[in-house]
């Protein structure tokens, strides 16, 4: 169960009247983002698309030690922070999936080295499949396994994740033979959890049955879903331009990481749109803790917490760790909102894999309403292809 609270820590902040009459407007909304040609996140995924998924899979475990997961952006977080989310900290026994976390000259060093003694398979993503750093860091991998095996065997350890017809990944696909899975024309990266981007790297882990399952219970969501992007475009309006989300779990950062570029590229264009930040908290209550109380008044937040993320009651003199967070969580939002940072809560009761995909339909349903509240086109991103033009332009690269 997912319980939203938008009016406790807010309502000192919102113009009511304007609340109620986009409140009335929610249908004239709805209808817009359904008149959006990119909604295929909204559609259903087949059910031979899911068990081509988990053959695939079944087939990495079976022959590989481990699969590397080169991806950038939104085509990539969601299954990396799902990951994240759900692994124990320690001693995990999950088949390894090595996700390439950034462009980095010593991690790329680190991994290589990794790598030596494994055997591996490669899974690529990209839609548009001319990403530059994809590119790059696919075709060191590669070289890296043509090293060490034939032609004939590489075919078998590469699986790519692009386009249905175009790009330079399908055409390689196509000519090679490799195994590849599509990301439909009509689903951007940011939008695309539902699809092979993310649910193959996950099969190899994660029941994606159940993921699937939870993430269309989140149609129940969407009338809370609007909600929240008026509320946030409200406080925007109030004087609030940075929205951090918050969070009290550790193994919950990467979905706050994946959080930032949902509503960062929907929205953010035309000089518009909030900026989305993250902390994670009790640990940054010590650091930025300090501005976000006394500082420049320009942040609002968004405050997810888990209520039952415990399998073992661990007691501190007379007090669980669990009710000692707690308590530190409604003193935080007491303080906060005293301090003119207003707060939403969203509570979860169980960290698991099918509420936490409600959660992303949610949050994907409002990112796309949130968009279209200021006014933007929710699906591109045209400043991200302002410095891919560029970055091209230096590296001597023809623009495509």
């Amino acid at each position: 169960m997912i319980n939203f609270d938008f009016e406790t820590y807010t309502k000192k902040f919102i113009n009511i009247k304007k609340y109620n009459e986009l409140l009335k407007k929610r249908y004239y909304y709805f209808n817009k983002l359904k008149d959006q040609t990119m909604t295929g996140f909204l559609k259903p995924i087949s059910n031979a698309l899911l068990e081509e998924i988990i053959i695939t899979a079944n087939y990495v475990k079976d022959n590989f030690d481990c699969m590397v997961v080169i991806g950038i952006g939104g085509s990539f977080l969601g299954s990396f922070a799902f990951d994240k989310m759900f692994k124990r900290y320690f001693n995990n026994d999950c088949f390894e999936v090595i996700y390439i976390e950034n462009f980095s000259s010593k991690y790329i060093e680190d991994l290589l080295e990794n790598l030596n003694d494994k055997n591996v398979c490669l899974n690529v993503i990209s839609k548009s499949g001319n990403t530059m750093e994809i590119k790059i860091l696919y075709n060191l991998l590669k070289d890296f396994l043509k090293e060490k095996y034939s032609e004939k065997e590489l075919v078998k350890r590469i699986i790519i994740t692009t386009d249905k017809e175009k790009g330079l990944l399908r055409e390689e696909a196509n000519k090679v033979g490799y195994k590849s899975f599509e990301i439909p024309k009509d689903i951007g990266g940011r939008y695309s959890f539902l699809t092979a981007a993310h649910l193959f790297p996950l099969a190899l882990n994660y029941d994606i049955k159940e993921i699937v399952e939870g993430y269309f219970e989140g149609e129940k969501l969407f009338d809370d879903a609007y909600k929240y992007a008026v509320i946030r475009k409200l406080l925007f309006e109030s004087g609030k331009y940075i929205e951090n989300y918050c969070i009290y779990e550790d193994n919950m950062y990467y979905f706050t990481e994946w959080l930032k570029q949902l509503f960062g590229e929907s929205e953010g264009k035309d000089g518009n749109g909030i900026f989305p930040a993250s902390t994670v908290y009790t640990r940054d209550l010590h650091s930025l803790g300090q501005f976000i109380q006394d500082g420049n008044k320009i942040i609002f937040e968004t405050v997810i917490k888990v209520n039952n993320n415990y399998t073992k009651n661990i007691y501190y003199n007379d007090m669980t760790i669990s009710k000692i967070i707690d308590v530190i969580y409604n003193s935080v939002l007491k303080a906060h909102y005293n301090g003119d940072v207003p707060n939403i809560k969203i509570e979860i009761e169980n960290l698991n894999l099918r509420t936490m995909s409600q959660l992303i339909y949610f949050f994907m349903v409002s990112a796309a309403f949130s968009a279209l509240l200021f006014e933007v086109d929710p699906f591109n991103q045209p400043g991200v292809e302002a410095y891919k033009k560029k970055l091209l332009i230096d590296l001597g690269v023809e623009y495509e």
